[in-house]
């Protein structure tokens, strides 16, 4: 005979308890999407693009005072926890956080694996907008292009740039004002 699921009217917030759950996993890291636990192991191919991008961001990086990591994005009101393959976020900021809001990050940047292309493409694409992400640029392995979105709203990102394919230089604007090669990737 099974369970009958759990009653959260007595004041147990269902979102709280499924992202405080999720922080106490041991072992591998996971996050949230759309209140589906989504273990993160990447490939090492699928790092190295992380890598390429980071390596190409870490000077003007230092320069905004700011990190890069893939550290925790909360979005609030949501079931959903990401842990971006790449963010670059106010050194002030990061101090001391557990996790950020994506409105608290410069760029978020993640790279497609054949598993998660489409939440990368459509979903975390959608959640960044909506919760203030500046710029979000999409490696996508699959398809083997770079597009960076930008001008966050409700709806969405309201500009691209791209897709463009691999070997074309993609610009990342102010406050970066950097021109990315995206031939190794």
């Amino acid at each position: 005979m099974s369970e009958a699921p759990a009653d959260y009217s007595n004041g147990i917030n269902p979102e709280r308890a499924l992202k405080y759950a999720l922080q106490h996993i041991r072992g591998d890291r996971a996050q949230i999407i759309e209140g589906v636990i989504e273990p993160v192991s990447p490939t090492w191919d699928h790092e190295a693009a992380a890598e390429t991008i980071r390596d190409q961001i870490r000077g003007r990086a230092r320069e905004l005072d700011c990190v890069t990591g893939s550290g925790n994005l909360d979005l609030p009101g949501s079931s959903n926890w990401y842990v971006p393959d790449l963010a670059v976020v106010p050194a002030a900021a990061a101090k001391g956080a557990g996790a950020l809001l994506p409105a608290d990050t410069l760029l978020v940047v993640e790279v497609t694996s054949e598993s998660n292309g489409e939440t990368d493409r459509v979903v975390k694409r959608r959640r960044y907008a909506e919760y203030g992400a500046p710029l979000y640029l999409l490696v996508d392995r699959q398809e083997r292009s770079v597009t960076l979105f930008s001008e966050p709203g409700e709806l969405g990102y309201t500009r691209a740039d791209g897709p463009h394919p691999y070997g074309t230089p993609v610009r990342i604007p102010g406050p970066f004002g950097l021109e990315l090669d995206t031939a190794g990737l």
